[in-house]
This record gives structure tokens, C-alpha cells and sequence, in this order.
């Protein structure tokens, strides 16, 4: 269980006294799974099977602080390279969570969202990220985002491909595009920016996780390990969120505002 002393907290943003709404919109980068397994010599599938746990846990800590989206680093585009058993390995662990929290979700009223390259996936993983979309698609709950097969990188290129056929097309000129026609042709269109982003295991980057979109995020870097994220991780997350000034390049403005 992690401690909730906050100077566990590592983060690189300018603070300020007060508290105010929690962020409307959290993405995490769930990190750590193999290295807490092998810290207690257990296989890496361990890892992910106890990171599913953590994950659900934030699924509902999210709902109950007032979070409206949700957005989880699931699989990443580069994540094909690890070896073949993994790979297997977390694509069984999407089916198990697909097949066993979707009814629940929806009963929640959570909506489901994925981001991510769907061409080239097994054909029932493709389908199974389709039922979770449409089964909850009216839902009006807390929005979780699944980042699948994802990478910012591709992301941006593919939207810069869509304008340039736009264009192509005679439906837009050079003149039209600016960071709102790139923002509408993004995977995340219909989704507000976040406002803050988590990594757990204490590293210090990004890895191709939605870099349009938190240019303006407030970071916070936690030294556990996914697995070990809980309920009073996520509270010390918002908590520094609620402590910051955010500029905005600006005049300052309460994080929580």
C-alpha cells in the first residue's frame, strides 16, 4: 500500500496554496508491471495481471473524485517489439477485461473510448474494442479513454495525412490550418485535453503519450509501481493538482478553476 506523504510526489510545476475542482480530464501511464514483479520474483504476467487490478481500482477512484475522463496508456505502438509471449500475454489480459468489466461498466454508466490504430489488430480484439464502444456509447457517466495501439507520434502523422488529403481535395486551403483543424483531426476530437497526467515507476518522460494534446497538462510523477496505485495514490495526484498555478503561457489560474 503506498504511503500518502507528499513528498512522494515528484513534479516540476510552479505551486500555489488553495485547493479547487479536481481535474476534469486524468490520462495515466501505467508503468512498473514487470519490474514489481521482479522485484518479487514473479513471472512479468503477474505484473500485469495485479496492473488489471490497479487499473480497475483507478476506474472507480476516478468516477468517485469527480474525474469526467479517464484516459489509460494501455498498449502502446511500440509495444509489438517486446517479445512474443508478452505481447500475448496482454492481449489475453484486454480480452479477460473486456469480457469480464464491460457489463459492469456499462451498468456504472461509464462510456468506453478507444484511441489507437484499429487497422492490422486480431480480428477479436478489433471487435471487442467496437462492442465496448457501442454497448456504452450513450452512456453519460465518466468517459474511459483506452489507448490501444497507440503512439502521439502516429497519431499527429496520421491527422496531418487527413488534412493533406483534405487539401488534395479542394476542401480546405493552406490558410485553413491551424492548431484547431489539427485538434479536430486528432483520435481525441471529441475529448477535452488533459488536464493532468500520472506515471507511476518514477520515469520522467512522455513515451509518445498524447503530445499534441498536453502541451498545457500539469505532471505528476509517482515512484511506485503500477500495481501499487491506488485510491490515496490518486488523491495525492489531484491534490498537487489542485496546489499548482496553471499560466497557460499567461496570467495565472488556479489548476482547479
Amino acid at each position: 500500500m503506498p504511503s500518502t506523504n507528499a513528498t512522494r510526489l515528484t513534479d516540476g510545476a510552479v505551486g500555489g496554496a488553495g485547493e479547487g475542482a479536481p481535474p476534469r480530464h486524468v490520462a495515466i501511464i501505467m508503468d512498473g508491471n514487470g519490474r514489481w514483479a521482479a522485484a518479487r520474483g514473479l513471472p512479468r504476467l503477474e505484473g500485469h495481471r495485479r496492473g488489471m487490478e490497479a487499473l480497475r481500482r483507478a476506474v472507480k477512484a476516478a468516477y468517485e473524485l469527480g474525474v469526467r475522463y479517464l484516459t489509460l496508456y494501455s498498449f502502446s505502438a511500440e509495444n509489438w517489439s517486446r517479445p512474443a509471449e508478452e505481447v500475448s500475454d496482454l492481449l489475453n489480459l484486454l480480452r479477460i477485461f473486456i469480457r469480464r468489466d464491460l457489463s459492469e461498466l456499462h451498468r456504472e454508466n461509464v462510456r468506453v473510448r478507444v484511441i489507437g490504430e484499429r487497422a492490422g489488430l486480431p480480428r477479436d480484439i478489433a471487435a471487442l474494442l467496437v462492442e465496448a464502444e457501442t454497448l456504452t456509447m450513450a452512456n453519460t457517466g465518466l468517459t474511459l479513454v483506452v489507448a490501444f495501439n497507440y503512439g502521439g507520434r502516429q497519431e499527429i502523422v496520421s491527422a496531418v495525412r487527413r488534412i493533406v488529403e483534405a487539401a488534395q481535395a479542394g476542401k480546405i486551403t493552406a490558410q485553413d490550418v491551424d492548431a484547431a483543424l489539427v485538434a479536430d483531426h486528432l483520435d481525441t476530437a471529441d475529448i477535452p485535453d488533459p488536464d493532468l497526467v500520472i506515471r507511476t515507476s518514477g520515469e520522467l518522460r512522455l513515451s509518445n503519450f498524447l503530445l499534441w494534446q498536453s502541451a498545457y497538462a500539469e505532471f505528476v510523477f509517482l515512484p511506485l509501481h503500477w500495481p501499487d496505485f491506488d485510491r490515496s495514490a490518486f488523491e495525492e495526484a489531484i491534490a498537487s493538482f489542485r496546489a499548482r498555478q496553471r499560466r497557460y503561457g499567461g496570467l495565472t489560474a488556479r489548476a482547479g478553476a
